[in-house]
C-alpha cells in the first residue's frame, strides 16, 4: 500500500493552559516544517505549501535504510544549529532555497531533522489515535540517526518558569500538545498551542519604500502585511492585507541584491493593502517573510521589527492573524492615512 499524502496540522493562535497536566511539551523548532514519507527505499520531503524539497536536503536520503525497510509518513521540521547550539533561521536560509547543494554548502550548513509525530506507518493510518500513542509508537520507530532525532519531550513547569528557562538557553519557544488529541490533517487546533518567548511571525510583502543615503535607488525597507484580520462586517480583508509596518533593519546588501530582480518581476500599479498607504512602490503579494519584533503597537504595526529572512515554504495565503494580533488589530483607529 502507498502512504497517503498528509497535510500537516498547525497549531492555534490561543494563550497556553494554565495547568500542562495531560500535555506533553515540546520544544519549538527554528525551521522549515516538513512531512516526511519514506517508502520503497527513497525518501520525499514536502513542506507546508505542498512543496517538494527532496533535493535540497540529501543528508535526509539515510532515512530510508535507518528504518529497516518499514514504510512511514514522519511530521517534523528541518535545522541547522549555530555555534551555540541554538537553532538558526538565519542559517537554514543558506540552504532552504538550494536544490542540490554541493558538498561544500552541505558540509557548512549542516541541517538535521526533528521528528515529533508519526502519522502512519506500514498500512495503518494513525492519525485518529491519540497524541500520546502517536508519540509511543514514534518511540518505537527509533528514527535517530546522523542527521535526524526524535523531537524531546521537556518537563511541565509553570508558564512564568518555561518563558524564563527559554531565554536562557536561547529556545524560540514552545509547542504545547493536548494528549488525548487525534491529528487533524490540514487544520489549525487549539490541541496544539505555541508558547513563543521571542515575537516572531510570518508576513506577506506587498511593497518596498526606496532607501536613503547609501541605499539610495534601492530596496530600503519592505512594506508587509497578514490575511485574516476584519473589522465588523467589512469584508474587504478577504481580498487584501491588512498593513503591518515595514521593515528593514536586518536587510542585508546580498538580500538587496537579490530583491532587485524580485521587485521588477511583482511590481504592481494596484496596493495589495486594505488600507490607504503612501509611500509605498506595491508589489504583488506572493513573497512571505520572516520578521521578529518587540510588540505590536496601538496603531496596529510592529515594533522595531527586524528582518529574519524568506520563507518559500508557505503559501501567501496561508499567513493568517491569530488572536493575539486580532486583538491589537480592534484597538487601531477605524480610520487611518498610514506612510510606511
Amino acid at each position: 500500500m502507498d502512504p497517503p499524502v498528509i497535510e500537516p496540522m498547525l497549531a492555534a493562535g490561543t494563550a497556553p493552559p494554565g495547568d500542562l497536566d495531560g500535555y506533553l511539551l515540546e520544544p519549538k523548532w527554528d525551521g522549515v516544517r516538513l512531512i516526511v514519507t519514506v517508502h520503497d527505499g527513497t525518501v520525499r520531503l514536502v513542506t507546508r505549501n505542498a512543496r517538494d524539497v527532496s533535493s535540497h536536503y540529501p543528508e535526509l536520503a539515510g532515512l530510508a535504510a535507518a528504518l529497516r525497510g518499514r514504510s512511514a509518513v514522519l511530521d517534523g521540521e528541518v535545522v541547522t544549529f549555530d555555534e551555540r547550539g541554538r537553532t538558526s533561521f538565519q542559517k537554514l536560509q543558506k540552504r532552504m532555497h538550494v536544490a542540490n547543494p554541493g558538498p561544500e554548502l552541505a558540509a557548512a550548513v549542516p541541517v538535521e531533522f526533528m521528528a515529533f509525530d508519526l502519522l502512519w506507518l506500514d498500512g495503518e493510518l494513525l492519525t485518529g489515535l491519540r497524541q500520546r500513542e502517536r508519540r509511543r509508537r514514534l518511540e518505537e520507530l527509533a528514527p535517530e540517526g546522523p542527521s535526524w532525532h526524535l523531537t524531546p519531550l521537556l518537563a511541565p513547569a509553570p508558564v512564568d518558569e518555561l518563558l524564563r528557562a527559554c531565554g536562557e538557553v536561547g529556545l524560540e519557544g514552545y509547542v504545547i500538545k493536548r494528549g488525548g488529541a487525534a491529528y487533524l490533517p490540514g487544520r489549525r487546533s487549539s490541541a496544539w498551542v505555541k508558547l513563543k518567548c521571542i515575537q516572531r511571525r510570518e508576513l506577506v510583502v506587498g511593497g518596498w519604500v526606496p532607501g536613503r543615503g547609501g541605499r539610495s535607488g534601492s530596496v530600503g525597507s519592505l512594506a508587509v502585511g497578514i490575511h485574516g484580520l476584519d473589522r465588523g462586517n467589512d469584508d474587504r480583508h478577504e481580498r487584501g492585507l491588512r498593513f503591518m509596518g515595514s521593515v528593514g533593519s536586518g536587510l542585508t546588501d546580498d538580500w538587496i541584491r537579490q530583491l532587485t530582480a524580485v521587485v521588477a518581476l511583482l511590481g504592481s500599479d494596484d496596493s495589495p493593502f486594505v488600507e490607504h498607504v503612501v509611500g509605498v512602490h506595491f508589489l504583488e503579494p506572493r513573497l512571505v517573510a520572516e520578521v521578529a519584533y518587540t510588540r505590536v503597537t496601538d496603531s496596529g504595526t510592529l515594533r522595531h521589527p527586524t528582518l529574519q529572512g524568506f520563507r518559500t515554504d508557505l503559501d501567501p495565503c496561508q499567513v493568517v492573524a491569530d488572536e493575539a494580533l486580532q486583538e491589537a488589530f480592534d484597538r487601531r483607529p477605524a480610520t487611518m492615512r498610514i506612510r510606511a
